[in-house]
């Protein structure tokens, strides 16, 4: 029961295989208990060496971001996935996209799908912040900022440079909150521009982040 306790206690983290078997040291056989815990319900293996408390026995939701973060680094989640977690575009995104300065990756797990796209080293650290769970455990995750310039700049045969045409992209075709949009810290656009990736139709966001925070006024 103690163990169960310090199990529940976890919540949606993800743990380790060595985490698992340092809280375990007491079992003579640590990887067996495991085995046992998983066939009981109370741990989901996530892939090898990375497991989870199941869900039905904390009524918490693991982690998917921090799974993300533990699952391939370095990492922070971004693009869509960040956007849907801001508000910024309505529709329910599944599958957790995350940037990486490693080659890009996909993993197809039980729990989900958890896609990596590569980012070049001056690029990815731009806007990165931690976020907060509920339960006070946190994640790396793009701010709002960067994650709308990581799906632009890495959206494949997407080059608009016009701040009408990105507009009509943005609003019509991708559904953002404009209210959200206004709300973008005009820095962090800035700081995306200075490494040069698609510089000119970053520039035409910036212009049009611009623009519309003046008409509020």
């Amino acid at each position: 029961m103690q163990l169960e306790k310090k199990l529940s206690s976890l919540g949606g983290v993800p743990l380790t295989h060595g985490a698992l078997v340092s809280m375990l040291k007491e079992y003579r056989s640590p990887n067996d208990k495991i085995v046992r815990l998983i066939d009981e319900g109370w741990l989901v293996p996530i892939k090898k060496g990375l497991y989870a408390v199941s869900p039905e026995r904390t009524t918490i939701p693991i982690s998917t971001p921090l799974v993300a973060n533990l699952l391939y680094g370095p990492s922070c989640v971004s693009m869509d996935y960040a956007l849907y977690h801001y508000g910024i575009i309505p529709e329910r995104v599944v599958e957790v996209t995350s940037m990486t300065t490693r080659r890009g990756k996909v993993y197809d797990l039980p729990i989900g799908r958890f896609s990596y796209t590569h980012s070049p080293l001056d690029f990815y650290p731009v806007g990165i912040d931690r976020v907060e769970n509920t339960d006070k455990t946190g994640f790396l995750m793009a701010s709002p900022e960067k994650a709308l310039c990581d799906k632009l700049v890495f959206t494949r045969n997407l080059n608009i440079v016009s701040p009408r045409a990105l507009q009509d992209l943005l609003m019509d075709d991708l559904r953002l909150d404009e209210e959200n949009i206004t709300r973008f810290d005009l820095k962090v656009i800035e700081a995306c521009i200075m490494p040069g990736m698609k510089e000119r139709m970053l520039r035409a966001l910036l212009e049009l982040v611009n623009s519309m925070k003046r008409d509020l006024k």
